[in-house]
């Protein structure tokens, strides 16, 4: 079992980021795009920051890997890493929607041992410690426990459920789809969803606090390979991700993978054109 005390650590500062960020949540403050595209602005550098000195402040020999920091190879000589998203869901944050959430996980030896989410514009705070369980404004999580495709609820665009990427269309439903990628994991640890599977490539600290959370709340995610997924690597991200209900997860690994070699072919085709 992980520390009580980097438990509370995570817990607090997890909350705290995100009363902090609140203060900037409809104001008008600066926002720029970064060079791959995605939008940044004060609130995450101010968060950012906030955590920085939260968790390096009393941890001072554990590493840090956060999306607004630069990163260093310094933390992959460190058994133990903070990995963090000062603002998971940015765009939703400046839209002024709720979909946005800090995500903070502490890392050891490439697994998550401690982890929170906390949304506050839903007033949500989801907290998970390795062997300990997970839950939700401190009541324990649960996954739905669905068997079947039927009635499957994703947390995706409804008009994705049908698309013809799909060996065949979801027999389900499409729920809310938070901009927040931790926060559509963690729909799925709150019994409000039963699959979520992304293609992209996807950074560490986008979703290293939800894993742990979904994982301790009775639910399967792994790498598109089926394999566990490991933090703290040299290129921090993965190339795909599954997460389900346990039953879920096979049928889901393999429409993920099916998807990816359709999308695969269409690029292979368009070169041979091009």
């Amino acid at each position: 079992m992980p520390d009580a005390a980097d438990i509370a650590l995570v817990r607090a500062a997890a909350h705290d980021a995100g009363q902090l960020a609140l203060r900037n949540f409809h104001a008008k403050s600066a926002w720029w795009t970064k060079d791959e595209g995605s939008p940044v602005g004060i609130a995450d550098l101010e968060a950012d920051a906030f955590l920085k000195s939260a968790l390096l402040g009393p941890r001072p020999d554990y590493g840090w890997l956060s999306e607004e920091t630069a990163d260093t190879e310094d933390r992959l000589a460190r058994r133990r890493i903070w990995v963090v998203d000062p603002i998971d869901g940015t765009r939703d944050f400046i839209r002024g929607r709720s979909g946005w959430a800090v995500s903070v996980a502490l890392v050891e030896d490439g697994i998550v041992t401690v982890a929170a989410l906390a949304a506050p514009v839903r007033d949500q705070l989801f907290v998970a410690s390795h062997g300990g369980g997970a839950t939700l404004n401190d009541r324990p999580l649960t996954v739905s426990g669905l068997a079947t495709l039927a009635g499957v609820r994703l947390p995706i665009d409804a008009d994705s459920l049908a698309a013809r990427y799909w060996p065949s269309p979801w027999p389900g439903e499409a729920v809310e789809k938070p901009n927040s990628l931790a926060l559509r994991m963690a729909k799925l640890a709150a019994d409000e969803a039963d699959a979520w599977l992304e293609g992209r490539t996807i950074a560490e600290w986008d979703v290293a606090a939800a894993a742990l959370i979904l994982a301790e709340a009775g639910g399967t995610v792994t790498d598109r390979h089926g394999l566990a997924l490991a933090f703290n690597k040299p290129a921090p991200v993965f190339h795909g991700i599954a997460a389900a209900t346990p039953a879920l997860h096979g049928e889901v690994l393999a429409r993920l993978d099916h998807a990816l070699r359709v999308f695969a072919e269409r690029r292979a085709r368009k070169a041979a054109e091009g």
